[in-house]
């Protein structure tokens, strides 16, 4: 009896029924901190009969031996036989009258924990597979987590890794969640087929991507994520290879710049190289010469379509006159975009093509696209250049004595 007394000073330690129930825990609460996601009571002298209150948001576990046993939700419960069944087939409890037990009761909190914040201690090496180079990548932002199995977590964190604050438990999930980091983003790029360098243009769904992936995680411990946010994703942009992804990622955005003007403009690259024609055209001295100028004016002021067609029928016409053949129209060429290194580069002609086949940089196999394919397409696959990787020559003749 005196071990009781030493240990409960607050005078609440029996029944009233008599000294030999001295000792005995009659009424279990909560005596935590606010924000505690467990809470041990700190007696295990408890009996049947007891009373056990339990909050809201809280639910109460009896641990024995290892093992969480029997939950208990929010309200006031009477401990007895028949509502502790576990807990009765693992210490025998008789039936009738207050009897003692020995067992810990923890308190879990079941809402929401957040404001967790994690970041990358150093800068974790991805893979790009849009431009095939390794780029130190840092992360950091925070997320919550809410415990949803009080069993599961409580034989996980509490019965084998022994995890009791509330500072240890966050310390734990911070550890898990960084170091998935560099796995999940990894497979993010590598399933959206995306650059590094999109990442931080991307964060919500890099974000949904990573909570549906680290909730995987975390429910083998009874907790899901309840929020997960990026705050940045980058690279390191004074790496070399960062270098290399801002550099490609300026191409990019020249080439999709000028795609975007044409459009806007209406013409395409090979109308805009017969305007250039045509203005020089203009600049030549002599009637046509001053003809076509005025017709250069008035066809920008009006409207290049139509207005284009008759300034050339009247040119036609005052050449005529004088006697003059006027010089045939310019060749329509055709104009490919050619993809060397992952990286897209022209517009090129034909005999700029021709040139890149002798210097060994177009193969039959470099992907090119032109105005009218569908989709990029091996350069052997065009029948416009086809001619320019040759053909085998048959054997020459046998010489005739």
């Amino acid at each position: 009896m005196g071990i009781f007394n030493k240990l409960r000073t607050d005078g609440m330690t029996h029944d009233g029924q008599g000294e030999e129930r001295r000792g005995m825990i009659d009424r279990i609460t909560y005596n935590g901190e606010e924000n505690d996601l467990v809470w041990k009571f700190p007696y295990d002298n408890i009996s049947t009969g007891a009373q056990l209150i339990v909050n809201g948001s809280q639910e109460a576990i009896f641990f024995k031996g290892g093992a969480a046993l029997d939950v208990f939700g929010p309200g006031q419960h009477t401990l007895s036989a028949n509502n502790i069944p576990l807990l009765q087939k693992l210490v025998n409890l008789p039936f009738g009258g207050r009897t003692p037990f020995v067992a810990e009761v923890w308190y879990v909190d079941k809402k929401p924990h957040t404001g967790i914040l994690y970041g990358t201690p150093a800068p974790v090496p991805l893979f790009d597979p849009y431009y095939n180079v390794t780029v130190p990548v840092r992360c950091n932002g925070s997320f919550g987590i809410r415990i949803v199995d009080s069993s599961v977590f409580i034989n996980q964190m509490v019965g084998t890794r022994h995890l009791v604050s509330t500072e240890n438990i966050e310390d734990f999930f911070f550890d898990l969640v960084v170091d998935r980091l560099s796995e999940i983003l990894s497979r993010y790029v590598v399933e959206a087929q995306v650059s590094i360098g999109q990442l931080n243009a991307r964060r919500s769904g890099v974000r949904d991507f990573m909570f549906d992936m680290l909730n995987k995680e975390v429910g083998k411990y009874g907790v899901e994520l309840e929020q997960f946010n990026i705050v940045t994703i980058d690279f390191d942009k004074n790496s070399p290879e960062g270098k290399i992804i801002i550099e490609a990622q300026a191409t990019d955005a020249a080439a999709a710049a000028e795609r975007r003007r044409m459009q806007q403009l209406g013409y395409t690259y090979q109308q805009e190289r017969q305007f250039d024609v045509m203005e020089k055209a203009a600049g030549n001295e002599g009637s046509a010469g001053t003809m076509m100028g005025a017709g250069m004016g008035l066809g920008m002021g009006l409207g290049v379509g139509n207005m284009m067609g008759a300034q050339m029928g009247q040119i036609g016409g005052v050449m005529n006159a004088q006697g003059m053949v006027p010089p045939p129209p310019p060749t329509m060429q055709a104009i490919y975009y050619v993809l060397v290194n992952n990286l897209q580069q022209g517009p090129y002609t034909i005999s700029q093509l021709q040139q890149m086949v002798q210097q060994g940089i177009l193969l039959p196999t470099t992907l090119v696209w032109k105005q009218g394919l569908p989709q990029w397409q091996a350069a052997s696959t065009c029948p416009e250049l086809v001619g320019l990787f040759g053909v085998t020559p048959p054997p020459p003749p046998p010489v005739v004595p």
